[in-house]
């Protein structure tokens, strides 16, 4: 292809972008796939890799529903990336237990898994010695605790390494250090301008994370409302501990502790309305390796050995932006905020099935 002018063209390589961008490829379309920085090295870098709706859903609206789909292809979505990139994903279903403290605590979580079980997020209730089984090294007295055994974990670092490798095979064309300005819809065509670049191209994705609302959209050059993006830091911290020490992910309340096959063990989070500052804050820190403590007293005893933080991609809309915009080829896939690394299939589906459904997305750039 004519690498200035491919069929599409994807504004933002993280975990939502590269995945539509593997899956108009897999179709046949002449991708090319642009990031200011470099593929998967912002909020897909970060992550934690929680793949929780038990955690997060209490209500059925759009939002819920795509997230519990999601979780259900997310094997699926893992066993074909493996295949396609001959990477291996630390993935697994390890399930959740949310513990609680006191008595107004466990009813309230309660109430959550009673509204969740309408939804079909399936919970267990749990005794202090359910949860020793589970989690050995959780010794603190509780009022209960629900496991939800579908929750699971994935490493969002392995899900890129493989998504840059399976994209690559499939031919498209991946451009770091591409700061896009404006994408312009042009009735069938659009246009992506970079610094030192204009390409152009059938249809555009607009798939920026935290950053989307720095690129101007415009429709014949005139300017497209839509919700704006605005980054939410947020710190997590790292300790090397045995492998398998921790089972399932200990939540309560907003502190977590997860693990990955390799023994290392995650803490978090916050989250902090400081725009793009990306200066790690010891205080909040801090807070987290208490919280931490306090939840799995081991952790305590140990040191944490890194710690790290990235933006997630808020929104000022109820749910993340995912659709075409009116009359024109540009699409929109950004502010998952703290389920970007869940809803990557499901998004990468939905906004790949438009494209490829479109009467329009045909264009002279097409091989």
């Amino acid at each position: 292809m004519d690498s200035s002018s491919p069929d599409v063209v994807i504004a933002g390589a993280g975990i939502i972008g590269a995945s539509i961008a593997w899956r108009l490829a897999q179709a046949g379309l002449a991708v090319t796939l642009v990031d200011a920085g470099t593929v998967g090295g912002e909020a897909s870098w970060a992550g934690a890799g929680m793949l929780a709706p038990g955690g997060e859903v209490e209500t059925r609206d759009a939002w819920s529903d795509l997230a519990l789909e999601s979780l259900r292809l997310y094997p699926d979505f893992v066993a074909e990336l493996e295949s396609a990139s001959g990477i291996l994903i630390d993935y697994r279903r390890s399930g959740a237990v949310d513990v609680a403290f006191d008595e107004g605590e466990w009813q309230s979580l309660r109430r959550r898994a009673e509204a969740q079980r309408p939804l079909g997020i399936p919970s267990i209730c749990l005794s202090a010695a359910d949860v020793l089984t589970r989690i050995p090294l959780f010794n603190r007295e509780i009022a209960g605790a629900l496991f939800y055994p579908e929750d699971a974990i994935v490493d969002p670092r392995d899900i890129m390494r493989a998504l840059r490798t399976a994209c690559c095979v499939r031919g498209v064309e991946i451009r770091e250090g591409f700061r896009t300005r404006r994408i312009d819809g042009h009735g069938d065509s659009v246009e992506v301008e970079g610094e030192c670049l204009t390409l152009h191209a059938s249809v555009a994705v607009l798939a920026a994370g935290a950053w989307s609302s720095q690129i101007q959209v415009s429709v014949n050059g005139a300017h497209e409302s839509r919700p704006q993006s605005f980054p939410v830091r947020g710190h997590l911290v790292g300790y090397q501990l045995e492998a398998g020490s921790l089972g399932p992910i200990l939540r309560s309340g907003r502190t977590y502790v997860l693990q990955r096959s390799g023994g290392f063990t995650i803490a978090g989070t916050s989250s902090e309305n400081v725009g793009f500052d990306r200066n790690l804050d010891e205080r909040v820190i801090r807070d987290i390796t208490a919280r931490a403590g306090d939840l799995l007293p081991y952790l305590s005893q140990r040191s944490y050995t890194t710690a790290w933080n990235g933006f997630r991609p808020g929104i000022d809309a109820p749910a993340p932006e995912m659709r075409r915009l009116d009359g024109n080829n540009i699409w929109l896939a950004y502010g998952h905020y703290r389920n970007g690394i869940l809803l990557a299939p499901v998004t990468a589906n939905l906004i790949s099935r438009q494209i490829l459904s479109s009467s329009q997305h045909v264009g002279p750039h097409q091989n």
